[in-house]
């Protein structure tokens, strides 16, 4: 951008009163910039999607793979974007699409179903492929999806077993499928054809899914180049009175620099709401001496980042926040020792979690490193004493998940012998969360008594101290690469947020 443009834009800022926008503009000398990556394609050549193909071909030798993508969406308020595991496959990022694939011996014939727009409706959002451009545009035969019902009642009637891929966002939320098409789909299969074996086909796909191409680490690549000039434009922006100036500052950063959204809802809580793990609500005030936790990423060609970080409002941490802050980043450094290729995934956790607990009992946040609790949740602490750890009420989640086209991808040891390898992309991300709003959830218990009381001061004074730090990693042919290269010490924060440009 040229310093007229520049200056152009942040007068038409302030002439809308968007002063969060325009206060982080001028926080900075100049704009963000990032070089293009040579090694970002545009889009990934159609023979990735081929070998993808026919590797779940092979793992299925015979039968019928069944696919749907996301629908048209019922309002105008955001933008279609495919489901991972169907633009996974096919490369189509279009809506209303159905994926057929026969597999005899190990060798797949796939075809497209689609669904046209009428002339008038284009008019509004644009032309769709159709089957005379499929082949040209996606490498697959494309049919009318009007013969989809057909089709598949031609094959079921073979004898080949039939395999669905659930048409969901994320597998976070595959239990809750009961009602998209394709499940409606299978439900009429089963129903006009009782004997038809039918299985779930997503842990091949994801199987598939785990191992990330060059390319793909390509684009995830330019997705983490991206959301790491979000959050130093974040870290840069002055005087922020609300969540919602410093998410404005992420997302802004997000979209000029190519991304097509964020990858998932932006987490930016101050104060109390840190405490809240997928806090979206990015709207209330924040004040001095609060923490603010910014947990955002952005999606690059369909490739999600995931990076947090814990910044003070005012740009200085406290002595209780430093204590806190310290301990959580010792805890992700001891995961990245132990995250190499051919190393464990549970014992990278499990050294995180060591780190933590010894820092929870010097701090007197619990009684001691194996003192338990009668968690607010059902767990039988008798048979599963370690879930009911003083200190698990502090550091409640999981630290590592694969990356890729969703948020939460596989990782290839979940496949095999659970260890890091090579082509595996994901995070690592301890937190410790710190309210007396914690304590208030437990059951009343005789143990529950005896923790509150000797934990309860200690608490108060590190009263809705939220931290979580995560960065997102590759593991490539020379080990583990940590590409979210935001500061993350204490004095590279503090450092880079003294070059904010405070208003009046």
């Amino acid at each position: 951008m040229n310093r007229r443009r520049y200056t152009s834009l942040l007068l038409l800022l302030a002439s809308v009163g968007s002063s969060a926008l325009a206060q982080s503009a001028l926080a900075q000398s100049a704009p963000t910039s990032l070089p293009r990556a040579q090694s970002a394609p545009a889009s990934l050549p159609l023979e990735e999607f081929a070998a993808r193909r026919d590797a779940l071909a092979a793992r299925i030798d015979s039968g019928v793979v069944l696919a749907f993508g996301g629908r048209t969406l019922v309002h105008d308020f955001s933008t279609f974007y495919q489901l991972p595991a169907f633009r996974y496959l096919t490369n189509y990022d279009e809506p209303d699409a159905a994926f057929v694939m026969v597999v005899r011996g190990g060798k797949g014939t796939s075809t497209l179903f689609l669904t046209p727009l009428d002339p008038r409706t284009a008019f509004y959002y644009g032309t769709r492929a159709d089957s005379t451009n499929s082949e040209a545009r996606y490498g697959l035969k494309g049919r009318s999806f009007a013969a989809l019902s057909g089709v598949l009642d031609s094959l079921a009637n073979t004898g080949l077993p039939f395999y669905h891929i659930p048409d969901v966002e994320t597998t976070d939320f595959a239990r809750l499928d009961t009602l998209t098409r394709g499940r409606e789909t299978v439900k009429t299969l089963s129903r006009a054809h009782p004997t038809l074996q039918i299985s779930n086909a997503m842990p091949q796909v994801l199987e598939i899914r785990a191992k990330k191409s060059d390319a793909e680490l390509q684009l995830l690549r330019r997705a983490i180049e991206i959301t790491n000039a979000g959050h130093r434009a974040a870290m840069l922006t002055a005087n922020p009175q609300h969540e919602y100036e410093l998410k404005a500052a992420l997302e802004f950063e997000f979209t000029r620099l190519g991304a097509e959204r964020p990858a998932y809802g932006s987490i930016v809580g101050g104060g109390a709401n840190a405490g809240t793990l997928h806090y979206m609500r990015d709207s209330d005030p924040v004040k001095p001496g609060d923490l603010v936790l910014m947990d955002a990423g952005a999606e690059y060609r369909g490739y999600a980042a995931d990076v947090t970080r814990t910044i003070p409002v005012t740009g200085r941490y406290t002595p209780q926040q430093r204590e806190i802050y310290e301990l959580v980043l010792d805890a992700q450094k001891a995961a990245e020792r132990n995250s190499k290729p051919g190393m464990n995934v549970r014992a990278a956790a499990d050294s995180s979690e060591a780190v933590r607990v010894r820092g929870l009992a010097a701090l007197g946040l619990i009684e001691n490193e194996d003192a338990l609790y009668d968690p607010p949740w059902r767990v039988n602490c008798e048979s599963n004493p370690a879930s009911c750890k003083q200190s698990n009420l502090w550091m409640i989640h999981g630290i590592t998940h694969g990356l890729g086209l969703a948020v939460h991808d596989p990782l290839q040891g979940t496949f095999s012998d659970g260890t890091f390898q090579r082509g595996d992309a994901f995070t690592i991300e301890p937190g410790l969360y710190i309210s007396t709003r914690s304590l208030q959830a437990l059951p009343d218990t005789p143990r529950n008594r005896r923790f509150i009381a000797a934990v309860r001061d200690k608490v108060k004074l590190y009263e809705n101290t939220g931290v979580r730090i995560e960065d997102s990693y590759i593991i490539t042919r020379n080990g583990l690469e940590r590409v979210s290269v935001v500061p993350r010490e204490i004095a590279e924060i503090e450092a880079l947020m003294a070059q904010r440009r405070f208003q009046p």
